[in-house]
């Protein structure tokens, strides 16, 4: 089964990278110097120590169900969104991660924990429920949204 895996869209968080530090609190957001490997959620690519990030607090599932969500995200200035086919990315592939199913109401499905070596198989298994319309991933320790995966 081919499937898509997306990145946040980077026009969305292009302006907070102009802003000073005093109004960046106003969006949810506080600027950061990476100390270590931190996830943009852009690119999905890690920061390595010594980039500037945004930590944003962001509504990744922003849909009329109990399942709505938002948490914290880490991007980088000038990324270009990861969308691609039957490809996982580094960042996804070196994690454990929590993907959890969904169907066309937002309601969930699916959830298997997921060690990103294997990911493929576990989208397969989660995707073949016809019930389901798309997956997210998280990062299974810390919880936070990692990427969207769908049918391509």
């Amino acid at each position: 089964m081919h499937f898509r895996i997306q990145g946040l869209p980077a026009e969305q968080f292009a302006h907070l990278f102009a802003l000073p530090d005093e109004a960046l609190v106003q969006h949810g957001a506080v600027r950061r110097i990476a100390d270590a490997e931190r996830p943009c959620r852009i690119s999905l690519t890690d920061a390595t120590p010594g980039d500037e990030l945004i930590l944003v607090n962001y509504e990744h599932h922003a849909v009329a169900s109990p399942y709505r969500m938002r948490f914290a995200v880490y991007v980088r200035e000038g990324e270009r969104t990861f969308d691609e086919v039957d490809t996982v990315p580094e960042q996804l592939r070196k994690r454990t991660l929590a993907v959890r199913s969904f169907d066309a109401e937002a309601m969930m499905v699916g959830w298997e924990l997921a060690e990103g070596a294997e990911l493929e198989t576990t989208i397969e298994r989660l995707l073949a429920d016809p019930r389901a319309a798309y997956l997210h991933a998280h990062f299974a320790a810390p919880g936070c949204y990692a990427a969207r995966i769908e049918r391509a």
